[in-house]
């Protein structure tokens, strides 16, 4: 064996950001090549469904609402029979029932949208959640449903909203409409890139605020004047960099009302002078100040949705990155069961090591008879962990072979090998639950009794009263627990330096215990001393 040290990997901060740049023009490309077909698929999952029909059917029949009012308008006008007028009148209310009486107000079409959509949603998340589960990406699924949300329900309406405005300006007023309105969305749109540099300095704040506050080191080095000086200027560039883009913004703010002030006072100008020469009706000067209005409150929201869906794509990236990678370890296609037997461990040969160049094991032949007790021994980066490592295959060895029972351990399935072995690391990962769930997770069939069995073994019985809920990387005690459960629990044993965190009296207690346990069992154990 060869020891070796391996650093981890840093970057500096500029590195990071130019590959964040290089990075941020090629991700959306794969990131929608991969949402094509997420988004296809749930789009079919939302239309297929017979139960989401009448919610598309009133959806359509709500855009109708505001050629009723221009109806009614007229039909007023007019004087109109009272049986004309009631009818109208109550194919209006049901359409605004559909639509919602007011601001702030849901009407019944957005209310059953809540209600289906809570299927598709759910319907994701199973999906997404459970491929993603193993592999502790927690922003990626929850993402690929705001997307969708944004998708359907408000980018895909507000671009309907502005083509059918736009059209039927142009079909049913004049081309001069339609350049006016144009014009206005232009400069709206113009406006978003500057609500998209203010959300991203915000970004930047929060992540230097963030770094600094996590910071203990600067405890230790005793700089906190200096850190605080260092945030305070990093404060002042944002704040200079906030006035600058919120007085742009005001301004913006006031040239894009001034725009559409104008083109409502150019077009409802051109409408009253129509109306004036009998080329349009009353009701027609009312349905194009409504169809404006509609036009241009969801042109505020372009930026919004934009910013959403930008953090989505980003959220989601890693997530599609993770669910294109391939295993290291696989099962062959013709992978056995694995038939324990007695428990003979032999290493023939074995060679290996995680990066080319740099050998952790050369040539490693040992033989660990069925119920004998084997120490590995040496100094950090030896490869004693490593032998462990490869011995759950967690990685394929590059030469040699690692035999249990005389099978070759590449050739059986990986999850019939990892469950006949059992191992204590000496950094023990608890997870937040009682102490008898933490005991009983190395077997989780086993009994009341063998777990309260394990507790005394480990010699801790008497806290357990006293110490009910453990949490994930636990102090002296928990380590006691789990590691005490574990020892007696599991059926093949392997240790790392399991007791080199207790106190010498536990200590010894539980490698009196330990001795007991092994007794005609097959033991590996790592250790320094």
């Amino acid at each position: 064996m060869h020891s070796q040290f391996v650093p981890p990997s840093q970057s500096l901060g500029d590195v990071h950001t130019i590959k964040g740049i290089v990075k941020q023009k090629s991700y959306c490309l794969k990131v929608w090549g991969h949402m094509s077909v997420e988004i296809s698929f749930e789009l079919f999952i939302l239309l297929k469904n017979h139960e989401k029909k009448p919610a598309q059917v009133d959806a359509f029949t709500c855009s109708l609402y505001f050629c009723h009012y221009n109806i009614l308008v007229n039909q007023l006008s007019a004087k109109e029979s009272w049986r004309t007028l009631a009818i109208t009148v109550c194919v209006y209310v049901f359409l605004k029932f559909l639509q919602g009486g007011g601001v702030g107000t849901s009407g019944f079409v957005s209310n059953l949208r809540s209600f289906l959509w809570t299927y598709v949603q759910q319907y994701t998340s199973r999906v997404v959640q459970v491929r993603l589960f193993a592999h502790l990406i927690d922003r990626g699924t929850s993402s690929v449903n705001n997307l969708l949300s944004y998708i359907v329900f408000s980018i895909v309406p507000t671009i309907a909203d502005i083509i059918i405005a736009i059209i039927y300006f142009v079909t049913y007023f004049s081309a001069w409409h339609s350049i006016l309105q144009s014009l206005t969305i232009i400069i709206t749109e113009w406006r978003t890139k500057y609500r998209r540099e203010m959300n991203t300095q915000t970004g930047q704040h929060s992540l230097k605020y963030y770094k600094i506050c996590l910071c203990v080191q600067m405890k230790y080095y005793n700089s906190e004047s200096f850190e605080v000086r260092h945030f305070e200027d990093a404060i002042l560039k944002y704040k200079a960099c906030e006035w600058k883009t919120n007085a742009s913004l005001a301004l913006l703010n006031q040239i894009q009302n001034l725009i559409i002030g104008l083109g409502l006072l150019a077009g409802s100008l051109l409408c009253a002078y129509y109306v004036t020469v009998d080329k349009f009706k009353v009701g027609d000067y009312g349905i194009f100040g409504t169809y404006i209005i509609q036009l241009y409150t969801p042109l505020n929201w372009f930026g919004t949705y934009y910013r959403m869906i930008q953090s989505a794509f980003v959220d989601m990236e890693s997530m599609f990155d993770l669910l294109t990678e391939e295993r290291e370890v696989k099962d062959d296609v013709n992978a056995e069961d694995l038939l324990f037997t007695e428990g003979r461990v032999d290493f023939q040969n074995v060679c290996f090591s995680y990066n080319a160049g740099k050998e952790i094991l050369s040539e490693v032949s040992f033989t660990v008879m069925p119920g004998q007790t084997v120490a590995l021994v040496g100094p950090s980066g030896s490869g004693k962990s490593t032998v462990i490592r490869l011995l759950f295959r967690f990685y394929d060895v590059q030469g040699g072979c690692i035999l249990i029972d005389g099978q070759d351990i590449s050739k059986v399935r990986k999850h019939d090998n990892r469950g006949d072995i059992g191992v204590v690391p000496q950094d023990t990962v608890l997870f937040n639950d009682n102490i008898r769930e933490n005991i009983r997770y190395g077997r989780i069939s086993a009994s009341d009794q063998e777990v309260e069995e394990a507790a005394v073994a480990a010699d801790i019985n008497h806290k357990i009263l006293s110490l009910q809920m453990v949490g994930e990387r636990g102090s002296e005690v928990e380590l006691t627990i789990n590691d005490g459960g574990l020892y007696l629990i599991w059926f093949l044993k392997f240790c790392f330096q399991a007791t080199s965190a207790l106190d010498s009296q536990t200590e010894r207690n539980i490698q009196a215990s330990l001795a007991q346990v092994c007794a005609n069992h097959t033991t590996l154990i790592v250790a320094h001393r």
